[in-house]
């Protein structure tokens, strides 16, 4: 900050900053102390509401560098060789946690990313898990409901969080997944980030292909037991935050190796599970994952709410080469994301610094509105025009998507392996016994806080028909743990 005298917002030079302007000594306040008045003012606008999800976060600026040729997959610029770097800007947070929330506790991790790219900014919206707990977008709401605090208590209910899981049996897979090992990570350092959506890549001849984005990373997994996360949530609230703004400042600076599972757009109807099912994964076996970047995180932002509470990632904001998928999670996203932005930050959110194209200018017929700028000066506000606006590019951004039938609420289609259980009971199989043991003490722990039977019987029934030997011991805890 320029040297100088303390001014006012307007710029005027302060006399007193230290004594409100009175009516005679002891006297009462003056409404013509205008600086008392902006600064009390500011203070109480000092905070904008909070997102409903993933309040509590962290974030860092950083680089990400193409090191293998995906050009036959994509014609996104910023993927167009190798070697070429792009400046990003990446938050991870909790999700139900509010602000004041601790970080080392069991919940999914947002893992978003913002690159600043010259075709405009492309944002990836993620979490540490590859699955979520619902597969459309219209029960959202709902499930966030269950995971805030109650309306009548204020405070989380393991009924809400468990009635909800029983009547949704597709949340069994990211459940098994949430209460494994990897469901308090030791910091964000240490954990991979998935897309979790499935994404549109298309190239220059407009052949689609359908992508799964993985952050694999290069720091190793680490993971809190429940026992040591509540220890450390106690002792430093701000544990994940203060890791990774330490680890920047000591030049450690935290990477990610990143890839993708690629899967060409016309296997995608007759794949086993249906590749658009947030609640599903495309085993590797099917589809590997094809490493063609690295991501690095080496500055921190120099004011936590201009750059980190007040930046604004949309699912919608994508680049030529890069489009959505008919998943319907993703769907919902598209709109509520960016809904939410509006609401929360301004219509304008998308002129601040750290929401701005970096590499390239936002050119928009928009004006006004809380937080405007006046960028566009004397520009005129319609199109078309006949003074040199800016014009549209004549081609979209993705390949159009053919569709069928009749119009009407329907379920999402199900493929010839599709189940609610499956994919949950293969996650099972593949832990360790150690790993197993954990993950029913963990979810036998929070089961016992459930007061009504029929709620828990039918939690644990649905991890039954996902492995009977999972559902048998689940039981057996729970019941050992309520008497």
């Amino acid at each position: 900050m320029t040297q100088g005298p303390l001014t006012t917002e307007a710029g005027a030079p302060v006399s007193d900053n230290q004594n409100s302007e009175s009516a005679g000594v002891g006297g009462p306040v003056l409404v013509q102390d205008q600086l008392l008045l902006e600064k009390l003012a500011h203070f109480n606008r000092e905070r904008i509401p909070e997102r409903v999800v993933h309040a509590r976060g962290a974030g860092a600026y950083g680089t990400f560098k193409v090191t293998a040729d995906v050009t036959k997959y994509t014609r996104a610029k910023f993927l167009s060789e190798v070697g070429k770097e792009t400046e990003t800007f990446v938050r991870f947070s909790t999700v139900a946690g509010n602000l004041g929330a601790p970080d080392a506790v069991r919940d999914p991790r947002g893992f978003a990313l913002k690159f600043y790219t010259e075709e405009g900014n492309y944002d990836l919206v993620g979490n540490n898990t590859p699955v979520f707990f619902i597969r459309d977008a219209i029960k959202f709401p709902d499930f966030i409901h269950t995971q805030k605090r109650d309306p009548y208590t204020g405070s989380q209910e393991a009924d809400n969080v468990f009635d909800f899981w029983g009547l949704s049996p597709e949340s069994t897979h990211q459940v098994t997944w949430l209460f494994g090992d990897r469901g308090i990570p030791a910091s964000y350092r240490h954990m991979d980030g998935f897309s979790s959506h499935t994404y549109q890549w298309n190239n220059e001849a407009g052949e689609v292909f359908w992508v799964k984005y993985h952050f694999k990373t290069d720091q190793g997994i680490r993971n809190l037991t429940a026992g040591e996360a509540e220890v450390l949530a106690g002792r430093d609230p701000d544990s994940h935050q203060r890791d990774l703004r330490e680890s920047i400042e000591r030049g450690d600076f935290p990477s990610w190796t990143v890839g993708v599972q690629i899967m060409p757009a016309a296997e995608a109807a007759t794949y086993r599970f249906n590749p658009f099912d947030l609640t599903k994964v495309w085993p590797h076996a099917d589809y590997p994952v094809i490493e063609f970047g690295k991501l690095e995180l080496d500055r921190n932002p120099e004011n936590i709410f201009a750059e980190v509470e007040q930046s604004v990632f949309s699912p919608g904001h994508f680049v030529p080469g890069i489009g959505p998928s008919p998943d319907r999670m993703l769907q919902g996203r598209v709109f509520s994301y960016a809904d939410a932005h509006r609401y929360r930050v301004g219509i304008n959110a998308d002129h601040l610094p750290v929401n701005r194209p970096h590499a390239t200018e936002a050119r928009t017929y928009s004006r006004d509105g809380h937080l405007y700028d006046g960028r566009h000066k004397g520009a005129k506000n319609y199109e078309p025009n006949s003074f040199d606006g800016p014009v549209q590019i004549d081609r979209p951004l993705w390949e159009p998507i053919a569709v069928t039938g009749l119009t009407g609420e329907t379920a999402t289609p199900s493929h010839a392996e599709d189940d609610d259980f499956v994919q949950a009971g293969n996650l099972y199989r593949l832990m360790s016994e150690d790993e197993k043991v954990r993950l029913v003490d963990n979810l036998a722990g929070a089961l016992s806080g459930v007061t009504r039977d029929d709620i828990a019987e039918r939690a644990i029934n649905n991890f039954r028909q996902a492995d009977e030997d999972f559902g048998k011991r689940l039981e057996a805890a729970v019941q050992a743990l309520r008497g």
